[in-house]
């Protein structure tokens, strides 16, 4: 067997798993939903075959939007970094580290970004700040909620999932300006992380962890009270654009604003964003949310509609992205080449 078959088998596994995942998060979709409602699954399938050329060009669009603004934060954090050279990184980090960890997906970042010349430490700071700005918007966006329930002066029994969620937003930003300005704490915290780790691994040097700590904090607190809203600005748009391609798709298959108004569905979705910190972006979980807290034991003929927009909303989000990194590298790859023998 060559070793490209060998590297090729486990890839064709990784995309088996994702496709079977989702595939799985609709079904569970169903299957909670029709526990509470009579399900037409015809009705579903008829909804998405509503969706038009322009429409789906609509959706698309707004699903770029979205992929650009995802980047940006990187362009804040990281000096020198193009916008172009962001979104291909964080296209094809999202697509290198599917279902890693956080420290996995950064780790490809770091390395995509030391490949084109970034030096290792500002490209690490800048990876693990914008890791940590994206925690802070997918916490923090709770208030948005809090927001909109204020301005239309619906009721809505107070959630403690919503106030533990916006409280570790509130630590998050708190902890990162801490670090940030102060490099005795990041030494100092260094030092405790790497007697904590001594106990594990006896090789472990503490006071070259406390020293790795200090440099580390370097790099990032370079005028972080600035940069940080900044980049936290632009995902709560980013937020924002996300928003916008779950009510088209809504819109798109026939959930009308008498079915569901724009601000109902923009507080449900701002409270239940958080649920995406599971596996596959919160894929059933935070699909199931939205549909029982707009329709909760009604909804007529609507709650199919929205079943099929949500089908949509998530097939975009989750498959999405994947394919724009096909596209963005090949870009890219192209862009790269040409200025080669243009420089010969």
């Amino acid at each position: 067997m060559t070793s490209e078959a060998a590297s090729g088998r486990p890839r064709a596994v990784r995309w088996a798993v994702r496709i079977g995942l989702l595939v799985l998060a609709a079904l569970f979709v169903i299957a909670v939903v029709r526990t509470m409602h009579d399900l037409n699954l015809g009705s579903i399938v008829a909804a998405l075959g509503r969706l038009r050329w322009w429409e789906i060009a609509a959706l698309i669009a707004a699903l770029v939007v979205r992929q650009l603004l995802s980047a940006v934060p990187l362009t804040i954090y990281i000096p020198g970094v193009s916008l172009g050279r962001a979104v291909v990184t964080d296209l094809t980090a999202l697509t290198t580290a599917a279902f890693a960890s956080a420290p996995g997906k950064i780790a490809a970042r770091v390395a995509i970004f030391s490949s084109g010349g970034t030096p290792t430490g500002p490209a690490l700071a800048g990876s693990v700040l914008n890791t940590l700005t994206m925690f802070v918007a997918r916490f923090g966006v709770p208030l948005f909620g809090f927001l909109l329930v204020a301005i239309t002066g619906a009721y809505r029994p107070l959630q403690l999932v919503d106030l533990v969620s916006l409280v570790f937003a509130a630590a998050l930003v708190v902890g990162m300006l801490m670090v940030a300005s102060a490099r005795p704490t990041a030494v100092r915290l260094g030092g405790w992380a790497g007697r904590l780790a001594q106990r594990f691994r006896a090789r472990v040097d503490p006071t070259r962890w406390a020293e790795s700590f200090g440099r580390f904090q370097q790099d990032m607190a370079g005028d972080l009270p600035r940069r940080l809203p900044r980049a936290a600005g632009v995902l709560a748009v980013m937020l924002l654009s996300e928003l916008a391609l779950l009510l088209l798709a809504f819109r798109f298959v026939g959930v009308a604003p008498s079915d569901a108004s724009t601000l109902a569905i923009a507080t449900i979705f701002f409270f239940a964003y958080p649920l995406t910190m599971f596996p596959l972006q919160g894929a059933g979980v935070v699909d199931v949310a939205i549909l029982l807290s707009l329709f909760g034991t009604g909804g007529g003929s609507a709650v199919d509609a929205a079943t099929a927009g949500l089908l949509i909303w998530r097939a975009l989000t989750v498959v999405g992205p994947y394919a724009l990194a096909g596209v963005a590298v090949g870009i890219w790859r192209a862009v790269t080449r040409g200025r080669r023998r243009t420089s010969r």
